[in-house]
């Protein structure tokens, strides 16, 4: 295939978009000619702190290249911060067709240490944010016959990973809520998946040691953007990293949302595939691919 994949008059919310994945997503859609709403919260990893200028920075960027957005600073941690954020698309651009629930923080304790409080505000951010944001977005995608809802997971919740109980199960929560909405939305062509990536940002930057350099956000955007593009008719789905071999560009390559929808065969291809115990075994399969 040759056809260019365009979000012309498609509405995108995307959470977190002031930096990290959150971002490239943002100024990827808004490249391709989606109106975006960027929310921000603008705090620290951990929660804490509040502002504008991460949400600001990217609608700047997106404006700049001739691009639409607007910022929204609320919180997705509340029923009303949810509704604000979609009511912002709504009054600004008139419809959402797209929700990439991207916004997350960390509080990671080992177990036996963990205070009710970094549970609760975990599962406030990644769980409740995302049903906050996504349920009148829902309504909205019902009412025009169309939507796109992309969630995002962690291997840390799939296969656990030391100190993170709280985000492990927020991050699970989300497999649930997507496939819900997946069966839910079906009739009314929704759709909802899941990705678990691997990629540096500010919350994994010091988890990934020197695998962080070859992990750029961007490596993650083409798919994350397609599975949100109307060309793509997958839904109920999960994608991780390393579990089949899937299709690999090659190192330093760069791949475009085009290059997925004309490779799913392969990154579908269930043959070969592995049964990995730990973040460690998908790791591994990661550092094969990148060392050649």
């Amino acid at each position: 295939m040759t056809s260019e994949i365009h979000f012309d008059g498609r509405v995108a919310v995307i959470t977190g978009a002031g930096g990290g994945l959150g971002k490239t997503y943002a100024l990827e859609l808004a490249r391709r000619g989606a109106h975006v709403v960027v929310n921000d919260l603008g705090g620290a990893a951990d929660g804490s702190g509040k502002g504008s200028s991460m949400a600001d920075q990217t609608v700047d960027e997106i404006r700049k290249a001739g691009g639409q957005a607007v910022a929204s600073y609320d919180s997705v941690a509340t029923p009303a911060g949810g509704e604000a954020i979609v009511r912002t698309a709504l009054d600004r651009f008139g419809r959402v067709d797209i929700v990439i629930n991207n916004a997350g923080i960390l509080r990671d304790k080992s177990f036996a240490k963990l205070e009710p409080a970094d549970l609760e505000i975990v599962l406030d951010v990644h769980l409740k944010g995302a049903f906050y944001v996504s349920q009148p977005a829902f309504r909205a995608m019902k009412d025009q016959s169309y939507g796109r809802f992309l969630f995002t997971a962690s291997a840390a919740g799939i296969f656990g990973n030391f100190g993170q109980t709280n985000y492990g199960a927020a991050k699970m929560g989300l497999v649930g809520l997507s496939n819900v909405l997946a069966v839910e939305g079906a009739k009314n062509n929704i759709k909802s998946n899941v990705i678990a990536p691997i990629a540096k940002t500010r919350l994994t930057e010091n988890l990934l040691g020197p695998m962080a350099s070859n992990l750029e956000p961007t490596t993650v955007t083409p798919l994350a953007c397609y599975l949100v593009s109307e060309a793509c008719e997958l839904s109920h789905e999960v994608f991780f990293v390393g579990l089949t071999p899937g299709w690999f560009a090659g190192k330093g390559k760069a791949v475009s949302l085009e290059d997925v929808r004309d490779h799913l065969g392969q990154i579908m291809d269930e043959k070969s595939y592995i049964v990995p115990k730990s973040i460690g075994d998908e790791m591994r399969v990661i550092a094969k691919d990148l060392m050649g």
